[in-house]
């Protein structure tokens, strides 16, 4: 087999092993489908900046790695550095390289606050990680999973306004982001105009929602 389909072989083991997905199989699909389209979105940021192909899918596939072990009442923002300490042992394992090995630790490590408890470099390659991560998080799937989430459909309709304006600001302090390379920015930025534009429909559907204009 090759690096990345003992990779995928690994990730669902470790997946199928958690006893929080075992009595929640839905959240374990999810992330396991998360992890794919992370994975995806990595190989494409990989091919169009000539990165390391092969280390940014692995890294895609393995950067919520912690989840097998953590569950909803554990400090999520650990997740990143708890899977890339899972991670480690694991891609040693493999055909790689120890700056291979490290590269995938460190972008994992950081993809969720920007930290690490140990050294590393801010790459394109470290950052394509959780920039894939982002672009997964900004795609259309997650609107309906905020809005559930959110419970949206339950606040009353000033609430919604609210809800909407923040979510506004937010994706407009993310469009002034920074980033790793040039084809992260296109498909990041791509995504949040998409829920800009989604969103700012629903605001003006609420507008008209409670008298004549």
């Amino acid at each position: 087999m090759t690096n990345i389909q003992k990779t995928e072989v690994f990730l669902r083991q470790s997946f199928a092993g958690c006893s929080y997905f075992k009595e929640h199989p839905a959240e374990g699909e999810y992330r396991l489908q998360h992890s794919y389209r992370v994975a995806n979105a990595a190989r494409e940021i990989a091919r169009r900046e000539k990165l390391d192909v092969e280390g940014l899918t692995i890294g895609g596939l393995l950067h919520d790695l912690g989840y097998s072990i953590l569950g909803p009442e554990d400090n999520w923002i650990e997740h990143g550095r708890v899977s890339a300490r899972l991670a480690r042992p694991f891609l040693e394992q493999l055909n790689l390289t120890t700056g291979q090995v490290d590269e995938i630790c460190y972008g994992i490590a950081i993809h969720v606050d920007g930290k690490a408890d140990f050294y590393g470099e801010e790459t394109p390659f470290v950052l394509s990680i959780g920039e894939a991560d982002d672009i997964d998080r900004f795609d259309a799937f997650r609107i309906y999973e905020t809005l559930f989430y959110e419970n949206f459909r339950e606040l009353k309709i000033e609430e919604k306004r609210r809800w909407l304006e923040k979510k506004l600001d937010w994706i407009h302090g993310k469009l002034r982001g920074r980033f790793g390379t040039e084809t992260a920015r296109q498909m990041i930025t791509e995504r949040l105009l998409y829920q800009e534009q989604y969103y700012k429909r629903v605001l003006c559907q609420m507008e008209h929602s409670e008298s004549l204009v």
